[in-house]
């Protein structure tokens, strides 16, 4: 599957940005889908994943309430809605797919998934 992700920019702090992941290959509904981060100097973490049939989202603490992970099967796209964005929310953040064999996995680690999507930069403002 190539995943191509989309809808970073610069926004100032408290503001609200959505981001898109488009999928091509494979059946869609076949994958968890999952966002991750890497700011300068820092590894990649773990921001959202949501399961292959939608049912079941994992979030990291460092953004629960304030981002939300969404997907349209039938468009083939995840989506991750970040609202009162904060300067640490800074990174470039990248979307993933999993092979899912289970309808409900939510990997949370960068080696549970297969296949990267190139990254969007997110800068946000003080």
């Amino acid at each position: 599957v190539q995943l191509q992700a989309s809808g970073g920019g610069l926004v100032q702090a408290g503001g609200s940005l959505r981001l898109s992941c488009a999928a091509s290959g494979r059946p869609f509904g076949s994958y968890a889908m999952g966002w991750f981060r890497q700011a300068p100097g820092k590894e990649r973490e773990f921001v959202a994943a949501i399961s292959r049939s939608a049912s079941r989202m994992s979030v990291a603490d460092s953004v629960k309430g304030r981002f939300t992970i969404s997907r349209g099967n039938a468009k083939n796209t995840v989506h991750l809605q970040m609202n009162s964005l904060k300067p640490e929310d800074t990174a470039v953040y990248y979307c993933a797919a999993d092979r899912a064999p289970e309808i409900t996995t939510t990997p949370t680690t960068p080696q549970g998934y297969d296949y990267w999507g190139q990254g969007t930069q997110v800068t946000v403002s003080s």
